[in-house]
């Protein structure tokens, strides 16, 4: 007789923080932040969450969002699986916006220099 393997699990990357972003997460409501931790840890694995969608207007999919709602209101965790070296957490907030679904200018800015400051971090990494 033979015995079955199990299949092995693929090792996580790891999950690392753009500054501020783990201060962001932590300012969010208890259920939000376990909702977003769940993601997160599917996206350690390679998977997405069934609530994680790519965030336009970074050409391509290498940048996604997490939304959760909660009676609070609407909550974003963005964060870039664009990286063979870790999963990176770029911007949590609460979208207090009325008009719309459109991630804020202002959220967009930060997503960005983040995301920039990331790349610089990387490139550090891989020297």
């Amino acid at each position: 007789m033979f015995r079955r393997s199990k299949p092995e699990q693929p090792e996580p990357k790891p999950l690392r923080w753009a500054p501020g972003s783990y201060k962001e997460l932590m300012a969010l409501p208890d259920d939000v932040r376990h909702f977003f931790g769940h993601a997160l840890s599917a996206a350690q694995f390679g998977r997405q969450h069934i609530a994680a969608k790519v965030l336009q207007g970074f050409g391509g999919t290498g940048v996604l969002e997490i939304v959760d709602n909660d009676e609070g209101g609407t909550y974003r965790a963005i964060y870039t699986v664009k990286f063979a070296e870790a999963v990176f957490v770029l911007h949590c907030f609460q979208k207090k916006s009325k008009h719309g679904i459109a991630t804020p200018k202002e959220d967009m800015d930060i997503i960005r220099a983040r995301l920039k400051a990331v790349e610089i971090l990387v490139k550090e990494m891989r020297k």
